[in-house]
């Protein structure tokens, strides 16, 4: 029995040969193995090539996209009415997604070209300008969604008041043009207390001559009639001093022009003259950058969405009207300085109440 065990380890040591004082140095050696157990494993793992990484993602992602077709496919057969909310939603939400992507690429190359607001190009500049006003939208919805179980709510009011919640990216496209046709509506009732107001700003001007051209554009303007540039330029001076210039301006008719410009009058006569004068001016930097760039580049939603901004109705009037406006109120605009906010506010009605082709 000992010799036999004697020899099944000299077999399992090296086999039936090997030496004892072999045997021996083999089970001194510090840190070594046995070769029973086989030959040494390596220390370095073996991994999948990256092309089969690639591979089983792109199958995984093709597989998904597969599962989601037949998912949409099932709900528009089935729910055909929630299936176009769901899809108005999950289009909505992938384009206010590419929307921040793109907005953070441009505040990137601002912070990398150490550029300022103004002198980006204008497709950038009206980029940024939009996005900051919807991201204040969701802002106000994601306040209200804080109290527990308190999303439920919203989305039932999202569904109920799309107007008041939602951005443009979740209206359908018969909404944006009757959320559109409200918003003018509001802002044009607003127009006749503005005009009054400059009626009773008339007899305060020292000059007479102002006070006669003042009088007579007031008159054309009120009876229908669109005024030209030339009508309008004349008059630059009386509101760069009292009681036209922005900051004499009465609370009435800051709130009048507040409407005008689609912001909200329900706030204090400082925050109301602030918002203001920031709407102005970033209106003013628009228009420079656009004169830079050449309405012929522009494409007809971004011609139509450029007059819309400024005040005109051009939701229902043709392409080659809204150009002709647009390059009037360049021509307007390119004659004024920063300092000619009050002006500019104003032209916003005067210039736009009356063009030919808008609804009255």
């Amino acid at each position: 029995m000992a010799l036999s065990r004697v020899y099944w380890r000299r077999v399992s040591l090296g086999g039936a040969g090997a030496p004892p004082g072999h045997l021996l140095s083999l089970r001194l050696q510090p840190g070594r193995r046995s070769p029973a157990w086989g030959p040494p494993r390596s220390s370095r793992l073996h991994l999948s090539p990256k092309g089969d990484v690639k591979s089983l993602v792109s199958s995984f992602v093709a597989k998904t996209k597969v599962v989601n077709e037949k998912y949409n496919r099932f709900l528009e057969r089935r729910f055909p009415r929630f299936y176009a909310v769901y899809s108005l939603f999950f289009k909505g939400f992938q384009m206010l997604l590419a929307d921040a992507k793109k907005a953070r690429r441009i505040k990137t190359f601002m912070n990398q070209k150490k550029l300022m607001y103004h002198q980006l190009s204008y497709r950038d500049m009206e980029h940024l300008r939009q996005f900051r006003r919807d991201v204040a939208k969701c802002f106000f919805l994601g306040i209200i969604s804080i109290p527990p179980f308190a999303n439920y709510l919203v989305f039932l009011l999202m569904y109920l008041y799309p107007r008041q919640l939602l951005i443009h990216h979740f209206w359908t496209s018969k909404q944006q043009l009757e959320f559109l046709d409200i918003y003018h509506a509001r802002r044009k009732q607003s127009h006749p207390e503005i005009l009054d107001c400059l009626e009773r700003a008339i007899p305060l001007l020292s000059n007479a001559a102002l006070q006669r051209h003042f009088t007579s554009l007031c008159t054309k303007v009120q009876k229908g009639a669109h005024p030209s540039v030339g009508d309008l330029l004349p008059l630059k001076k009386c509101f760069s001093v009292y009681p036209l210039d922005m900051s004499h301006l009465s609370t009435p008719h800051v709130k009048a022009l507040s409407r005008a410009m689609l912001l909200t009058p329900h706030l204090p006569s400082v925050l109301l003259r602030y918002r203001l004068n920031k709407h102005t001016t970033v209106l003013h930097q628009l228009d420079k950058a656009l004169k830079r760039l050449g309405i012929g580049q522009l494409t007809a939603q971004e011609v139509k969405s450029a007059c819309y901004l400024r005040g005109l109705d051009s939701t229902h009037l043709p392409e080659d009207w809204c150009r002709i406006w647009l390059a009037e109120w360049l021509q307007f605009s390119s004659s004024l300085t920063d300092a000619d906010v009050s002006f500019l506010l104003h032209a916003v009605v005067l210039f736009s109440t009356n063009f030919p082709g808008t609804r009255h």
